[in-house]
């Protein structure tokens, strides 16, 4: 057995945690930093294969030092560049084909074995199909549908691009970036615990709680020096235009340029609990679509994000965060659905930049999901034919880009290949688990209360 002593930075070895359920566990953990307070050793580890908001500083009580395993140095592989494989049978290419709703009680006769072909279900209770017209001869293409995956573009890597939203390189990751420094922020009501790193001045991380103005997102040492700034801030709402309000909740747009020190201040705080943004200071370039929700005392932020003024990839989303005391109760997909509701406005597709976090990125899946149903189950048939729509048509009603929509329909396992085309099923389980999620979604935006003009930033004396 080891040492207390022995145990350095970098080592492996077993930690108590107690999981959700309430019970405990000894997952492997690896050392990231020891200090040392009144003669006690406190280590701080992060789980692996676990996330890294579940990172903490812990005792020695819950180590497990009869399995340690001492760091050594690995020897560097060189890395291989080169394009990312291609999926064949991708309906890219097809995606202007008309597709076909088939009568539910339309045999379907078996399909023959052909390359990424799937059987069309024909036995059971009702369904509901679609089939897309034969073509010409289809291109192969990579669709990230995997959970883990969040690209839904093909070819190579492009250059990183010089914007606030970068996505952090792992590889430079120094121990300080990877370890929280912030124990607790207050805001307004709330108390958060920080999930991750954020850059706010060194002398503020020693702080047991930092204070947050939640109005202009300033901090402060104290809460004598918050109440002290309080009786000076003037604003009871983010600075900017309010563009959106229906009920309690408001959306407004503010330039990073003509309000960078809040804007600034916002990226702060949603660094605590991003883990997959790189954060600059140069705010110039985006516009941030900050949500709020009003009450007597003025309009509190819910959350919030931030897009380019310009994006050549055309990113409709760079960074999106909904705060702790507000997630799992509807706003994130709110969020997202007002960034394509924008994106309809400036008669635009989007995206989101990639990669989402894991929580944005099942919201997105969620969002695009329902989106999409929502769409293939309003076709009707007209003039006795079978409704028809592209995935083109999808794109253009949703915003959504169309790399999403043949994604999310891959991802749901609608699409099957038969004879010739290809062919979407909607069976009464993906149907009923529709309907019973668009009963829960309550909060929705009412394009009819946004006011909102695009501008046209390629004139950069706008910015």
């Amino acid at each position: 057995m080891a040492e207390v002593g022995e145990v350095c930075e970098g080592c492996r070895l077993p930690v108590l945690r107690r999981n959700q359920d309430n019970e405990d566990e000894w997952p492997l953990a690896e050392i990231l930093s020891v200090k040392d307070i009144s003669g006690r050793k406190l280590f701080y580890v992060h789980y692996i294969d676990f996330n890294k908001r579940l990172d903490e500083w812990v005792t020695q009580e819950r180590l497990d030092l009869s399995r340690v395993q001492v760091p050594r140095k690995e020897a560097k592989t060189p890395t291989k560049n080169g394009l990312p494989g291609s999926r064949p049978g991708s309906p890219e290419r097809d995606s202007k084909r008309k597709v076909e709703v088939v009568s539910p009680a339309t045999p379907v006769p078996a399909a023959t074995e052909t390359s990424q072909a799937s059987v069309f279900p024909q036995n059971g209770s009702a369904r509901r199909a679609a089939a897309a017209q034969p073509g010409r001869k289809r291109k192969s293409t990579c669709l990230g549908t995997d959970e883990d995956s969040q690209d839904s573009s093909d070819g190579a890597p492009s250059a990183p691009r010089m914007t606030g939203s970068l996505v952090s390189d792992r590889s430079h990751d120094d121990i300080v970036t990877r370890m929280k420094n912030i124990e607790c922020i207050e805001l307004g009501r709330h108390r958060l615990k920080p999930w991750y790193f954020s850059p706010y001045p060194q002398e503020l991380t020693a702080l047991p709680v930092l204070y947050l103005c939640e109005f202009c997102l300033k901090y402060g040492h104290s809460l004598r020096c918050l109440q002290r700034h309080l009786t000076k801030c003037d604003l009871r709402h983010p600075p900017g235009n309010e563009i959106y309000r229906k009920g309690t909740i408001s959306f407004f747009e503010i330039d990073g340029r003509k309000n960078k020190s809040y804007s600034q201040n916002l990226c702060l705080l949603a660094k605590c609990f991003l883990d997959h943004k790189t954060l600059y200071y140069d705010t110039d370039p985006f516009l941030f679509y900050v949500m709020t929700e009003y009450d007597c005392k003025g309009f509190h932020i819910v959350g919030y994000f931030s897009k380019e003024k310009e994006s050549t990839e055309d990113y409709n989303v760079a960074c999106i965060l909904t705060l702790p005391p507000y997630q799992r109760r509807g706003y994130g997909k709110l969020l997202i659905e007002f960034s394509y509701e924008l994106s309809k406005v400036e008669g635009k597709t989007g995206t989101p930049e990639k990669p989402l976090s894991d929580l944005g990125l099942l919201s997105y899946r969620s969002y695009w999901s329902q989106t999409i149903l929502e769409i293939l189950m309003g076709l009707k048939a007209e003039g006795g034919e079978r409704p028809q729509i592209t995935i083109n048509e999808i794109s253009e009603i949703t915003s959504i880009k169309k790399e999403d929509v043949i994604s999310t329909l891959q991802y749901l396992n609608l699409i099957n290949y038969y004879k010739g085309q290809y062919i979407l099923t909607l069976s009464e389980d993906i149907v009923e688990g529709h309907e019973r999620a668009m009963l829960k979604r309550v909060l929705r935006i009412d394009a009819k209360c946004l006011h909102f003009t695009p501008k046209d930033w390629s004139k950069r004396g706008k910015w």
